[in-house]
């Protein structure tokens, strides 16, 4: 098969697991623009994610430079601290990106008074704080922009459940997920933002998931 149509299959079909562990077999090695260009190429309306958490800086560039226009979409909590804020102006002034930006309905300072603050991970109100600050406007998101790929920076290492999916997965609602950056180190990355001139920010906190292992529901 020719790899525009491969692309093209891959992009329209949805495979099962086994066809989709075959693929990412496949795939593994392969330079991460290759991935970009391919699907892109074969794509009618790709997005990327960012939260502006460390080496997020990496997707961005990658996607931006096969496709400055891009729709990026950053759901923000409201609850970033100071430096990520200040790290994402200096992002998306620098590579020119097309932010679309998703927050919750309400405010911190209204939630802050509702929930006492941030709910501890055994709060059972931390479930509920989720779906409002991320979950809810990730959803709005997708159900505007209506996405058929959702380039993101998954890596392995990061979680037990990133750890067993690999360049190609599906979302929860069956969008084709590419995390084109899937087997790189933090060393990699570190020499990646380095040759680009890029920032790298690590004062990022998550108030969904607290600690770096945890999954906010986001992809699992």
């Amino acid at each position: 098969m020719e790899q525009d149509q491969f692309w093209k299959a891959i992009v329209m079909k949805r495979f099962n697991e086994k066809e989709l562990k075959r693929l990412n077999k496949q795939l593994r090695g392969i330079p991460p623009a290759e991935v970009i260009q391919w699907v892109i190429d074969n794509s009618k309306n790709p997005v990327v994610t960012t939260n502006f958490r460390p080496y997020e800086a990496s997707i961005l560039h990658a996607c931006s430079q096969i496709d400055p226009s891009i729709k990026v979409v950053w759901c923000d909590t409201g609850y970033n601290t100071p430096q990520t804020y200040l790290h994402a102006r200096q992002v998306i002034n620098l590579l020119s990106l097309k932010v679309k930006l998703y927050t919750p309905t309400e405010t911190a300072a209204y939630r802050d008074a509702i929930f006492g603050g941030v709910p501890s991970v055994e709060d059972p109100l931390h479930e509920e704080f989720t779906r409002q600050v991320k979950l809810e406007p990730f959803q709005r998101a997708m159900k505007e922009h209506e996405p058929d790929v959702w380039f993101t920076n998954l890596r392995v290492g990061q979680t037990s459940f990133r750890d067993s999916i690999g360049i190609l997965s599906y979302s929860k609602d069956g969008i084709l997920k590419v995390s084109p950056l899937y087997y790189w180190s933090d060393e990699e990355l570190d020499a990646y933002n380095k040759e680009h001139n890029l920032p790298n920010e690590f004062e990022y906190f998550d108030p969904t998931k607290v600690l770096s292992n945890r999954e906010c529901g986001l992809h699992a």
